[in-house]
């Protein structure tokens, strides 16, 4: 059976997911997993539980018998809440095989396996009848299949499945309905993150190609935590829109559709970017809400919960168009059955069942850069001291018949290509399309050295030479990513910490960019303690190993 695993594109920055087969090694997927960062937000918990509670209730006052289906059961802790609140049955179907040998062991562990199925299968799959997968149709739906974009782990597709194969006609569902939430704004410092801006060396304007300035971009969701982007590099230019709500409670369509909200600017500006985010209401009266507003948008925002498993996205308009205070605007959110996109539209349009045209990259700077690396371009400061290093070695007044490209790894590089000359400058930058760890950086070293016999004796490197820093923090909440997780909501959950942890011994020498000690209380932070680094650099695989050490008197 083929399981659908979450892959970071390199080259869109979006969260692609692929199928892989049996074959597969998955101690990887699980080690980078943030499993626990879920089970450690107990705002989401709290109010899933509190809904599970309610819908029971509301089944059982109809004198039902309470068949509930959990799609994307993970662990199978709304399962267990389910039965706790009162369920006659559970089917749990999760997809990824090693989470769901852990869900059979959780749930055994709690003492519910006569009660709860665990089904090892996509949804889609599920079969329904006497000799099936489930005997009979849930009349409750319990799902958590939301990422921060809400629908691109295929929510729509398996929600409209479901309905159609699984469930019975007016079965509740916890979440009841999701609300999807826009504010159009002006801000240069998240525009840098789409488009190259133009580049001013020594009185000369350096101008992006016009296929790259013209291009509309990637509608890939750049995911953030916007709680963390002060309210000050950001201009309001509209309210916070309420663009569409979908009901999980009745039939759903994954078919692609569009729906626009109309409002005056509230400022004039360049209309730039779309902030977005969503609820979920747990109950059909909308009193039990988790909300994944930033924390600047919420009521309390010092009561904000912080959660990294679904954060906030931002969108970039396809083009920047100026906007007059009070001119009536027309915000337009269209989405298939995977993403969503924004665009500005006639306001005299009211026809939205035309699904509006879908960004799609021509210039091919956005198929090949991240969105970090069009950061990086646009970073003033590191442009500057780029330029002030080559003044340094070069005196060149014109680049006409200066620049030849030569479409050549490194390695590859001969002196035939340089026409016989040795390289007197080699200038390169420390990113690579595929640094997904800090250190992938130091891959200039690697070039450097492939081109070692090229170099002139007084050959100048630039950059010179690199540096890697490393501090121990106490965070306040990025710790639970990866702490263990025992008991949640009274459920005891430690055969996933288990079975990561048995993931992460598995190829020990991998690790992410950020180490996390298994508890919050390895260190006390006495100022008597020494804390020690050891870092082994493997240079045949380009990987580091990292180990923490602490000395107590």
């Amino acid at each position: 059976m083929k399981t659908f695993c979450g892959r970071a594109n390199a080259t869109t920055g979006a969260l692609d997911w692929v199928e892989e087969s049996e074959e597969y090694d998955y101690h990887q997927e699980i080690a980078r997993s943030c499993y626990a960062d879920m089970l450690h937000d107990k705002d989401r918990n709290e109010k899933y539980f509190r809904g599970i509670r309610a819908a029971v209730s509301r089944v059982k006052a109809r004198g039902e018998r309470v068949v509930v289906l959990d799609i994307g059961a993970g662990t199978g802790l709304l399962s267990m809440m389910a039965m706790t609140a009162g369920a006659d049955f559970c089917y749990a179907i999760e997809v990824f095989k090693p989470m769901a040998q852990a869900a059979v062991r959780i749930v055994e562990r709690n003492g519910f396996s006569d009660k709860i199925k665990v089904i090892n299968k996509h949804s889609t799959e599920v079969t329904v009848g006497p000799d099936g997968d489930m005997h009979e149709r849930a009349n409750i739906l319990v799902t958590e299949l939301f990422d921060t974009e809400l629908i691109g782990e295929g929510a729509l597709p398996s929600y409209e499945h479901a309905h159609m194969h699984l469930v019975q006609v007016g079965c509740e569902a916890v979440p009841h309905r999701a609300t999807i939430y826009a504010q159009l704004v002006e801000s240069d410092m998240l525009w840098k993150w789409s488009q190259i801006q133009p580049i001013e060396v020594d009185g000369h304007r350096l101008q992006p190609p016009p296929s790259v300035v013209k291009c509309a971009g990637v509608p890939s969701v750049c995911d953030i935590q916007l709680s963390q982007v002060s309210p000050r590099s950001f201009t309001p230019l509209g309210p916070i829109c309420t663009m569409f709500r979908v009901d999980f409670s009745k039939p759903v369509s994954s078919a692609a559709g569009s729906y626009t909200a109309q409002f005056k600017a509230q400022s004039s500006g360049r209309a730039q970017v779309v902030l977005s985010w969503w609820d979920i209401d747990m109950d059909p009266d909308g009193k039990i809400v988790c909300t994944m507003a930033p924390s600047w948008a919420c009521s309390k925002p010092q009561s904000y919960p912080w959660r990294d498993h679904w954060m906030q996205s931002v969108y970039f308009l396809p083009a920047e168009k100026n906007v007059a205070e009070d001119e009536e605007t027309s915000l337009t959110v269209s989405h298939d059955d995977y993403s969503l996109w924004y665009s500005l539209t006639d306001s005299q349009q009211s026809d939205t069942t035309v699904t509006s045209f879908r960004p799609c990259c021509t210039c091919q700077a956005h198929l090949v850069w991240t969105r970090p690396r069009f950061g990086e371009l646009n970073d003033e400061q590191r442009t500057e001291s780029y330029v002030n290093a080559l003044r340094n070695v070069l005196q060149a007044n014109s680049l006409k018949h200066a620049v030849q490209i030569l479409g050549i790894r490194p390695e590859q590089l001969s002196l035939n290509d340089l026409e016989g000359n040795q390289i007197s400058v080699l200038m390169g930058e420390p990113y690579f399309s595929t640094s997904l760890l800090p250190w992938h950086s130091l891959y200039f070293w690697y070039c450097r050295t492939a081109l070692a016999q090229l170099l002139h004796p007084n050959a100048t490197i630039l950059p010179s030479a690199g540096t890697l820093y490393i501090v121990a923090v106490e965070f306040q909440d990025l710790w639970r990513i990866r702490a263990p997780c025992g008991t949640c909501e009274g459920f005891d959950v430690s055969p996933m910490d288990e079975m990561i942890q048995g993931a992460c011994e598995w190829n020990p020498h991998r690790k992410q960019g950020v180490f996390f000690f298994r508890s919050a209380d390895d260190i006390s932070g006495d100022k008597r303690e020494d804390l020690s680094y050891s870092l082994t650099f493997e240079p045949n695989i380009g990987d580091i190993k990292m180990d923490f050490s602490v000395t107590r008197p």
